[in-house]
């Protein structure tokens, strides 16, 4: 009743005009001229001349290593006040053209709580921040960088825009190279910073893109004062570019302190429904901590039960080893979680956080406990140790320093850091996988689907040998018995996903052999997988075009330029053969991973495969009693594994 009558008097007064009354900051900068210049604080290197804004200018032919500078709108921004979150929306044109290779060393579209604006931030440092308050909350700036150098091991490449909080180590990051923007390229690139103050939602568009470039959960009100100021920075180092603002606007909602008097009326008409929501929310959170109770009633007791189950570790112990798992011991990000550097007893360990977004989440942690924990084979990542406490899910694993494959097969030309890996090296890589793939099949007491077999899944130790990671998605399933499991999305990647699982949700050895078809081919030729969005939708991608060279006779083409022909024909086109007898879309007709490991060592030549592509069909045409895999007297069936 209280509630209702809450609800009613706060209806009323919100009817009213009670409430509080919200002005807009707007500017909107087509050019800039002297017309705007008192709109602004320019300092450092920065100039304005040619209808933009110049940060880090050429004058006179006068050398630009080493420079930074900053410009900020004058009047502050009222970002948040108690109890309100602004939102607001900014749309800009950069301009940055390269003066060396590659540029150096980038711009950044800054909030910041000091209008001082002439600091010593050039080089790495993007004008952001001082090197003395980088990661200190004194610094009181968030920024998205628009980085065109990788200054730092922990950078992407030399294309990439990040999300930086006191501090120039990013805490996400994001590639351009992929959506075919080059921020260096000297062409004007639009960009969209749109922030919802209720949500605490940050995103990021590029050029006309429809879809975000990041979207991110951030509360600028934890970072940032009150108020703050807009604006941009940028540097050069001994790497040098032009950093251009060809045009900037912005929309902004602020709170008006004007009729401060609503803040004594309104608590005391929303009492009795601050009460009642706080009833309300105090129950409904202990029915959904009671409901997820009930669904994960006994994760502990499932993995402990286990005798096999690895060591348990104290949230405690794996926030030390990791720094408070700093941004800047994070060695990658995938779909399920976070995986940081540590150390741990003077040994270095990968610690990687699950997700805890969703219950899906919860249960890949589980199963990768209760899989992984179980199984030693040198070719497999080694689980350490977890950690279940304050409903954080974390993993340990050893620690394996030349980290995951993709990074030496899809590394780029100019990259002078990595470099790409042998064919002797790549062709290890791939037997050493296939051995641990080959145990999960038929190595176990029962079957081992991995279910995500790719490149970036596969990690290297100090001497390039293969260690198959990430158990997330593996399923166990008994042939006998023909034991199901059904969940109500697909699993795996797209693009190394076998057609069948696409089209029916059933995961089977077979559709990891296809997995690792596509794992065969990006090796040997350098080129990544490509999209799979629909069941015969691989018109674009790898598999389509290593059997279009394959049907002219020049298969020997698809292999990667990069090796220089350094390698032996024979071992090449034998490969190559594989990887296609691996994805062929008949299930039937792919070798079992026994098989493909009899090929790699060269005890088989490869199987045969059609001159031409064969079409995908469902149900596929079963195979011949010739065709038949018998081992040990018995025939092994088609195995099936209800998909998810």
């Amino acid at each position: 009743m209280v509630f209702c009558v809450a609800v009613k008097i706060l209806i009323v007064a919100t009817l009213l005009g009670v409430g509080p009354r919200v002005e807009c900051l707007n500017f909107n900068f087509t050019e800039f001229d002297d017309s705007t210049r008192d709109q602004l604080i320019l300092s450092g290197d920065s100039n304005m001349f040619s209808g933009a804004i110049q940060i880090t200018p050429d004058v006179n032919g006068e050398s630009i290593k080493y420079k930074s500078g900053r410009v900020l709108y004058r009047k502050p921004y009222r970002l948040w006040s108690k109890g309100y979150n602004a939102s607001f929306n900014s749309t800009f044109v950069l301009n940055i053209q390269a003066q060396t290779h590659p540029g150096g060393e980038g711009l950044g579209f800054i909030l910041t709580g000091s209008s001082v604006v002439d600091i010593n931030a050039e080089g790495q440092w993007l004008g952001i921040v001082e090197p003395q308050m980088n990661g200190s909350s004194q610094a009181n700036t968030v920024a998205i960088e628009f980085d065109t150098r990788k200054s730092y091991v922990e950078d992407l490449n030399d294309n990439h825009v990040g999300l930086d909080v006191n501090s120039v180590y990013s805490l996400v990051q994001f590639s351009l190279s992929e959506l075919g923007v080059n921020l260096s390229s000297g062409l004007n690139i639009s960009v969209h910073v749109q922030y919802d103050g209720e949500l605490k939602n940050l995103t990021l568009f590029v050029e006309d893109m429809k879809i975000p470039v990041f979207s991110e959960i951030i509360d600028l009100s934890a970072y940032l004062p009150e108020n703050v100021y807009l604006g941009f920075s940028g540097s050069t180092s001994d790497f040098t570019q032009l950093n251009c603002l060809r045009s900037w606007a912005f929309n902004g909602a602020e709170e008006d302190d004007d009729n401060l008097w609503i803040w004594i009326v309104v608590p005391i008409l929303g009492v009795a429904l601050l009460v009642g929501v706080a009833f309300a929310v105090y129950w409904k959170r202990k029915l959904d901590r009671e409901k997820l109770e009930d669904a994960y009633p006994s994760i502990e007791e499932a993995i402990q039960g286990s005798s096999t189950a690895p060591r348990k570790f104290k949230l405690k112990e794996l926030g030390k080893a990791t720094g408070n798992f700093s941004p800047k011991n994070k060695l990658g990000k995938g779909g399920f979680g976070t995986v940081y550097k540590g150390v741990m007893e003077n040994k270095e360990v990968a610690v990687k956080k699950v997700s805890n977004k969703s219950t899906q989440g919860k249960t890949e942690f589980i199963a990768e406990v209760t899989t992984i924990g179980k199984l030693h084979h040198r070719n497999l990542v080694k689980l350490i140790g977890w950690c279940y406490e304050k409903r954080e899910f974390l993993l340990v694993y050893e620690y394996l320093p030349n980290g995951s494959l993709d990074k030496f097969i899809f590394c780029e030309k100019s990259s002078m850091e990595e470099s790409t890996i042998s064919w002797e090296t790549r062709l290890s890589v791939v037997t050493g996988t296939a051995q641990a793939l080959e145990y999960l099949h038929n190595g176990c007491e029962e079957t081992i689907l991995h279910r995500d077999i790719k490149s970036s899944n596969i990690l290297l130790d100090s001497e390039f040998n293969a260690k198959l990671g990430d158990f997330g998605l593996a399923r166990s399933i008994k042939l006998g018995d023909q034991t199901h499991h059904s969940t109500k999305e697909l699993a795996g990647t797209p693009g190394y996903m076998a057609p069948e699982s696409i089209l029916t949700g059933r995961f089977t050895r077979e559709t990891d052999v296809y997995a690792f078809g596509i794992l065969i081919l990006e090796v040997a030729c350098g080129r990544k997988p490509g999209s799979q969005s629909q069941q015969d939708d691989y018109n674009s991608n790898i598999v389509h075009w290593v059997w279009d060279l394959y049907s002219k006779g020049r298969i020997l083409s698809a292999a990667d330029s990069r090796l220089n022909g350094d390698f032996a024909t024979e071992d090449m086109e034998c490969v190559l053969i594989l990887g296609l007898a691996c994805c062929h879309p008949n299930p039937h007709k792919r070798p079992s991973m026994k098989i493909v490991l009899q090929v790699l060592k060269g005890e088989a030549a490869p199987p045969p495969v059609p001159n031409e592509r064969p079409v995908f069909m469902w149900p596929p045409l079963p195979p011949s009693f010739k065709e038949l895999d018998i081992s040990h007297g018995q025939i092994t069936p088609f195995t099936e594994l209800s998909g998810r």
